[in-house]
């Protein structure tokens, strides 16, 4: 499936990478008491933010696996499946490895 999104600027679309659905202790954890996890993998990236007429390129490419913030972006719906919109400043870092 294609994503049929483009972001502008400096954001990115962010798929979540699902957490643990079992607790340390092998507890069973319901949907309506997870935490949603802070990490994702981007999709897509817009083409970067623009100061004095020129245009920065992100730091992050689509592929890489980000952390990001709790309360980071806007959760929204693209072909069924949930994503985060959210600008470059809300990544805290990117996973390596």
């Amino acid at each position: 499936m294609s994503l049929k999104m483009r972001p502008l600027s400096d954001r990115v679309v962010v798929k979540r990478i699902n957490g643990e659905e079992k607790s340390a202790g092998g507890i069973i954890i319901p949907d309506s008491a997870k935490e949603k996890p802070q990490e994702g993998k981007i999709v897509a990236v817009g083409p970067g933010r623009v100061e004095d007429g020129k245009t920065h390129k992100l730091d992050v490419k689509k592929g890489d696996k980000i952390l990001f913030g709790k309360y980071a972006g806007t959760e929204i719906e693209i072909g069924g499946e949930e994503h985060i919109i959210m600008r470059e400043d809300d990544i805290l870092g990117v996973i390596e490895g």
